[in-house]
């Protein structure tokens, strides 16, 4: 049997607003953009993606099974914004049949840089779930799947159960993302890593018309899952939640692909589809997978150049993480409240220069006009940050 697993990442940044050096205001976030993006990515997304799955789930009887990892920007902007979507994942949650994942809740890259402020961010993010959706997550997955076997290590420590993360070709070698494997130096800790080729041909290929394999149907697609049964137990299909209806729009036909998939997997006979906790809780690890270097899920290259790929973004996570302990011992809840913002991976994402095969991924809702313009901007709000600091 090949279980399909099925993850969502659900994210958006608070942008920051055009802060020049002669601005002295401490309004760093751009509050139309943001619910402008918000509400059009809830009306084209959010929400019919979420009737959607209820619907499946329903029809299904339960059988089909997904997992979502909500961060904390997120949540606070459909409060903010749009709390019909929030509303929507609490449903989603009663069903029984969904599972919530954990994360840095500001969607930061911390790990790299204060081991300290990374805790801190996961307990936040790990607390909002439960309250929110009545779970306590049993598996985290770093920002960008970012990990590396010192991440493993840390969130064994924090009691978790189950890493996720890229099935990156060089990492991997012979070996297959279909399998569960065990990092080193953790005695219980299961990680599960992404299958990119079958995820990315939902997520960055269903449109293409110029792509080999397209039209994408239900069917061949079941036929690739149908595949892996007796060379690997799961198919993890790892992707943005925005692929339905934001990256491939709706016209392409997602949505339609999406309401037949799980019937046409379920009734095979042999495949079915599981919460991440349920296949780490019924297949066993296949041996040791060391990963001493950071990878991700980003860009062809699976590593972390995306965001510390050019001098400007080294620069602003060196500078951005040189003054945490002035703003955490500070006692001003408003200046760590919008450094922590500061740090989550879209700005310095927005600050990248690889626009060559990857271009189309970095310039996707980026409001700027240039990497340069990015970088200026937010080192003018960095610089508002540090004036604050007692």
């Amino acid at each position: 049997m090949a279980s399909v697993v099925f993850y969502f990442q659900v994210h958006q940044p608070y942008r920051l607003r055009p802060y020049s050096i002669f601005d002295s205001g401490t309004n760093y976030f751009d509050d139309q953009a943001n619910g402008e993006i918000c509400r059009k990515v809830a009306s084209k997304c959010y929400l019919p993606a979420n009737a959607l799955i209820t619907e499946l789930i329903r029809a299904n009887e339960g059988r089909f099974r997904v997992n979502y990892s909500v961060t904390g920007m997120a949540i606070e902007q459909f409060k903010q914004y749009c709390p019909e979507v929030l509303e929507s994942f609490v449903e989603l949650a009663k069903t029984g049949c969904v599972e919530f994942i954990a994360e840095t809740y500001y969607h930061t890259l911390a790990f790299l840089y204060r081991r300290d402020e990374f805790i801190d961010q996961v307990e936040k993010h790990r607390q909002i779930i439960t309250d929110l959706f009545g779970q306590t997550p049993r598996t985290f997955r770093n920002t960008e799947l970012t990990y590396n076997n010192d991440v493993a290590e840390v969130v064994e420590e924090m009691g978790f159960d189950i890493v996720l993360t890229e099935g990156a070709d060089h990492i991997l070698g012979h070996r297959s993302p279909n399998f569960l494997y065990r990092p080193p130096n953790c005695e219980h800790l299961k990680m599960m890593l992404k299958n990119y080729r079958l995820s990315d041909d939902i997520a960055f290929r269903f449109g293409d018309r110029a792509w080999t394999e397209w039209p994408l149907t239900v069917e061949k697609f079941t036929g690739w899952v149908d595949r892996i049964n007796g060379t690997g137990y799961v198919c993890n299909l790892f992707m943005d939640y925005e692929t339905f209806g934001e990256h491939q729009w709706d016209d392409t036909g997602i949505f339609d692909f999406l309401r037949a998939l799980p019937a046409s997997i379920i009734g095979t006979q042999k495949n079915d589809f599981l919460t991440v906790s349920e296949a780490a809780d019924r297949y066993p690890a296949e041996g040791e997978l060391d990963i001493p270097h950071m990878i991700s899920w980003a860009d062809t290259e699976r590593d972390i150049s995306a965001w510390l790929g050019n001098s400007m973004q080294a620069n602003a996570l060196y500078e951005t993480y040189a003054i945490t302990d002035e703003v955490r011992s500070s006692g001003d809840e408003t200046l760590l409240e919008d450094w922590r913002k500061l740090q989550t991976s879209d700005h310095f994402y927005y600050m990248c220069t690889k626009y060559f095969a990857d271009g189309d991924v970095h310039k996707y809702f980026n409001p700027y006009q240039s990497p340069y313009d990015s970088y200026i901007n937010y080192m003018n709000i960095l610089d508002s940050i540090r004036s604050r600091l007692p």
